[in-house]
């Protein structure tokens, strides 16, 4: 093979991994993708919650541009080629200190949602690709006269092009919402449904307190840091949920969650956190699983901060009066199993410990 195709071939493999990795920050929906990757690679270097959603437009646009400008000769050994290597550089770096502090958990974002990585994996992938560009570096001969205005249009229109794609938006209140058998009861604001709710527990555990001395083959109660978000979170079994409105993995699980609910009278009761993208198809998501739950909306931010920025969506948390026992995220290793929850849910707390 000549090295002339030889290059080409290395040329296309590299063009395809940056158009490919910058498609999938846009997948499954601009809005969800892109404030994934946000949250996985931008905040922890420090980017603001205001600056980090235009910084991320930008970075995904630059990928964009460089993918088509490594196919076009104009500044390939001046600019294109440094300019990727340096990115790559960036991320490896970035992606070793993330492994080295918080271990090779999770999806790293490179790809989104369509090719999940770990951090590991993506170090991999892209010390590969700098090999492949140094490679081109030394063998593709010096620039000939280039057109600055082509290599510059290219960038700022696939810049732009994501700006229109994914256009900002601005964060939505939080909103708190029941299922339909709770919103008839008649009331009319938050706060009079939450004491409505406290004081219906209230008056299921007056009414056990007979059955108090069985009791006591479980865990000791503990705080589980979301009883600001539903009442008694932390009373007895519970199951907390962390989904994407628009996610289809997420939709899946609260589909299975629901089929294990109806055959199982005394399965725990299911509450949702949902990520303020996509809101708007809520009411489709419960279309989906079949059953409406519980459910609090709440801005990016916050919600990565409440299922921790190493994990994924779908996330479901087993909690026992306020205890963490299981909770499974994403869909790699540490996906939900609803044979393994059903088991776990139904073991006594001596049984766990062991």
């Amino acid at each position: 093979m000549k090295k002339e195709h030889l290059s080409w071939i290395l040329r296309l493999i590299i063009s395809a991994l940056f158009i490919v990795s910058a498609v999938a920050k846009l997948y499954p929906s601009p809005y969800f993708a892109i404030s994934t990757f946000e949250v996985k690679q931008l905040y922890p270097l420090g980017f603001s919650e205001g600056i980090a959603p235009y910084f991320s437009r930008i970075l995904i646009g630059i990928e964009f541009a460089l993918g088509i400008a490594i196919l076009i000769p104009h500044y390939l050994k001046k600019i294109t080629i440094p300019a990727t290597i340096l990115l790559l550089t960036v991320f490896t770096l970035h992606l070793s200190y993330t492994t080295f502090s918080s271990g090779n958990a999770g999806n790293c974002g490179c790809f989104g949602e369509l090719i999940p990585m770990t951090p590991v994996e993506a170090i991999i992938k892209n010390l590969l690709a700098i090999g492949l560009l140094v490679w081109l570096f030394k063998r593709n001969p010096s620039d000939k006269k280039s057109n600055f205005w082509l290599f510059t249009s290219v960038a700022l229109g696939c810049i732009l092009g994501v700006f229109m794609m994914a256009p900002m938006k601005v964060n939505a209140t939080p909103v708190l919402s029941f299922p339909n058998e709770v919103q008839n009861i008649g009331i009319s604001n938050d706060t009079a449904l939450n004491t409505v709710l406290a004081t219906v527990e209230k008056a299921i555990d007056s009414s056990n307190k007979n059955k108090v001395a069985l009791k006591i083959d479980e865990p000791v109660a503990k705080k589980s840091g979301f009883a600001n978000y539903f009442p008694g979170i932390d009373q007895d079994k519970k199951l907390l949920c962390f989904f994407a409105p628009g996610c289809e993995h997420c939709q899946e699980t609260a589909k299975q969650l629901n089929e294990m609910r109806r055959k199982d009278k005394n399965f725990p009761a299911v509450s949702i956190i949902f990520m303020d993208e996509e809101a708007d198809k809520i009411p489709e998501f419960f279309n989906v699983a079949g059953t409406k739950y519980p459910y609090q909306v709440v801005d990016i931010m916050s919600f990565w901060n409440l299922i921790g920025n190493t994990r994924d969506t779908p996330g479901v948390k087993y909690l026992w009066n306020g205890n963490e026992i299981l909770f499974y995220d994403g869909i790699n290793t540490n996906k939900f199993n609803a044979t393994e929850l059903k088991k776990t849910i139904n073991m006594n707390y001596s049984e766990l410990k062991k």
